[in-house]
């Protein structure tokens, strides 16, 4: 549910917004048919580009991942190293930035449309994921810049210019870094602050009644109480930031997987169906109209949208862990997509398969959160509450995160500066509270536009500096062994 104001404010901002917003909808999204189902080109770069690095460094994704894990623990932490966060507290920041309403909700929608086994391609894709966003973060680190104060900038912005010089390209080096500046910039006020703010607030108004919740006109009110809590946690920057990403995505993930898995565990009798439907519907061509191509590209297409390997925006928190190797906090970010798409994308389909799941679901009217938490509620009626906690907070997370994001691409462009970074964050929180009270569509679909608008600068930027990461690899793997 979202509150409509009474001033018009909504149709004056969409009638403004809304033809922009809708062209570069349809530039980003453009589609071309391949075997009978409709591809999105963006979807094809972005896939593209995971296969590229994961064969170009060695399934990198598979081999790295023991040590990613060793990393993780703390096994080589050095706090004289440069940098503001632990390597823990720097994939949390980025894994709170990506789970979300989309691994509830988005994961619901594939299956009911294209069934078990776009349930495959969406692990898949999730896997070769790993490798692209290995390559961002060792980019992220190897091109950041530390500040006077001992804070770090980093992220695409950065390696993009560093890229573009180094191939002598020095013209479109600072256009290119300030374009994705600015793009992240209004990408993180919509797609990674009002929406968020505005499920959170749908999420909240579930728990307390629905329609007949009290707060259900008082979205202004639960807006300003987010904003404040937002605010208090952003004011301290990554440090602050982090803190809080450390301690509630353990809580929520945890939580959310153990509730999967008792789920799952009680209709244990389907789980054997489940399994084997999602890897034979994955091939089969009567799986849905468009065949099995339609089914790879749904798997592929929410896969991509959820753990945003290629986008970039995961390499601005990773570019601030403490570490003088870039490489040490690539193969940490290999884990991003794994927990976000391989483990919670994944639990999420076989809830919904050893549940409530049929054929012709998606005509039923019944999607996104809502289909998953009918899924949970039809084994244990109880767990809708928490489920829609833990959406709330998954919600809250993604904002905290995403400022930080916001942020960077700000001081980017303005120069650093704790004025100007007060000001982002100021109306950032603002846009925080706006979310709860206004339907924006047209700001929501502009943004989300322009987050994927990104991708194209990026992953060419990746492929630029493909050489420089393969060498970075090497070198800390001979200096490993020896």
């Amino acid at each position: 549910m979202v509150i409509k104001n009474e001033a018009g404010i909504d149709a004056a901002i969409n009638a403004a917004v809304q033809p922009v917003a809708r062209a570069l909808s349809n530039f980003i999204f453009y589609s071309i048919e391949i075997g009978g189902a409709e591809v999105p080109l963006i979807v094809i770069w972005l896939i593209a580009a995971a296969i590229f690095f994961t064969f170009y460094l060695g399934f990198i994704n598979l081999r790295g991942f023991p040590h990613a894990v060793r990393l993780l623990r703390g096994d080589f932490a050095n706090p004289e190293h440069r940098g503001e966060v632990s390597h823990f507290q720097a994939l949390a920041t980025a894994v709170s930035g990506t789970v979300g309403i989309g691994n509830i909700g988005g994961v619901a929608i594939v299956i009911s449309i294209g069934g078990p086994g776009a349930a495959f391609w969406l692990m898949l894709a999730g896997f070769l994921g790993m490798s692209t966003k290995l390559v961002e973060c060792i980019a992220g680190v190897k091109y950041r810049r530390v500040n006077p104060d001992g804070t770090v900038s980093g992220g695409p912005m950065y390696y993009l210019e560093a890229a573009l010089r180094e191939r002598g390209l020095d013209i479109l080096a600072k256009p290119m870094g300030g374009f994705y500046a600015l793009a992240i910039v209004i990408g993180c006020l919509g797609i990674g602050n009002m929406f968020q703010s505005n499920q959170a607030f749908q999420q909240f108004l579930y728990v307390t009644g629905g329609e007949n919740s009290a707060f259900a006109d008082k979205g202004w009110l639960f807006g300003l109480a987010m904003a404040a809590i937002v605010g208090c946690v952003i004011v301290g920057g990554l440090r602050s930031i982090a803190a809080v990403t450390s301690k509630l995505v353990p809580f929520m993930a945890i939580g959310y997987v153990m509730i999967a898995l008792l789920i799952i565990a009680l209709n244990a009798e389907r789980l054997p169906w489940a399994i084997s439907a999602i890897f034979t519907e994955a091939f089969d061509p009567q799986a849905m109209s468009g065949g099995f191509v339609g089914v790879m590209i749904l798997g592929f297409q929410r896969a991509v949208f959820s753990n945003e390997a290629g986008i970039g925006s995961a390499a601005i928190a990773h570019a601030a862990v403490r570490t003088d190797q870039p490489a040490t906090e690539g193969h940490v970010a290999l884990l991003e997509p794994f927990i976000d798409t391989v483990v919670i994308c994944t639990l999420t389909a076989l809830v919904i398969l050893t549940t409530i799941y049929e054929p012709g679901l998606a005509g039923a009217g019944i999607q996104g959160v809502e289909l998953t938490a009918r899924a949970f509620a039809s084994t244990l009626p109880w767990s809708t509450v928490p489920l829609s906690i833990v959406a709330l907070l998954f919600a809250f997370s993604t904002i905290i995160s995403w400022s930080y994001y916001g942020l960077k691409g700000w001081t980017y462009l303005l120069g650093e500066g704790r004025a100007k970074e007060l000001i982002f964050k100021t109306v950032f929180c603002a846009f925080v509270a706006l979310g709860c009270t206004v339907q924006l569509g047209a700001v929501l679909e502009f943004s989300d536009a322009m987050v994927f608008l990104i991708a194209v600068p990026n992953i060419i930027g990746l492929y630029l500096l493909a050489p420089t990461v393969k060498r970075e690899l090497v070198s800390y793997r001979k200096r490993l062994e020896s």
